[in-house]
């Protein structure tokens, strides 16, 4: 090799790079932005879903505990004096996405789960949850119930 290929190899070698070009970090910016666009409304819909599942808990946990009160007073009756001191109603789900009430008489109920806040706007498929003492469950939204009451 000529002295004059070394001295040009080394003006290679002098250049290194230091940092990252323009092109690199805009791919990079891509990436998360595509990566964002997917997940946060994935996670929007995840939110959504676990809230109605908290709404669906409980309500099937009042009704369990209107019927345990039915069971123990005298006349059975859901609007009886033990039932409305064990069960208070309206009450808002720990979340604070939901409200809990509902309708007693003597010979049944009809409670009902009202979305709250952030969820009733986010949640317009399966908005209202109803549960009656024989059991029917029935939704307000554009879902069929039987797809709300099971996601």
């Amino acid at each position: 090799m000529s002295p004059g290929a070394f001295k040009l190899q080394g003006v290679f070698m002098k250049r290194r790079q230091r940092g990252v070009t323009l092109m690199e970090l805009l791919v990079v910016v891509a990436v998360i932005g595509i990566l964002a666009a997917i997940a946060i409304p994935t996670y929007r819909r995840y939110v959504v879903r676990a809230n109605r599942a908290d709404a669906k808990v409980a309500l099937m946990q009042t009704a369990q505990n209107l019927e345990r009160c039915y069971t123990n007073s005298s006349p059975y009756a859901y609007n009886s004096a033990t039932c409305l001191a064990a069960v208070t109603l309206p009450f808002v789900v720990g979340s604070g996405t939901y409200q809990i009430d509902g309708v007693r008489v003597a010979n049944g109920y009809v409670l009902i789960a009202t979305p709250q806040g952030p969820q009733l706007t986010a949640d317009t498929e399966c908005a209202n949850f109803r549960l009656t003492q024989a059991g029917v469950q029935t939704v307000s939204g554009t879902r069929p119930a039987a797809e709300c009451w099971r996601r």
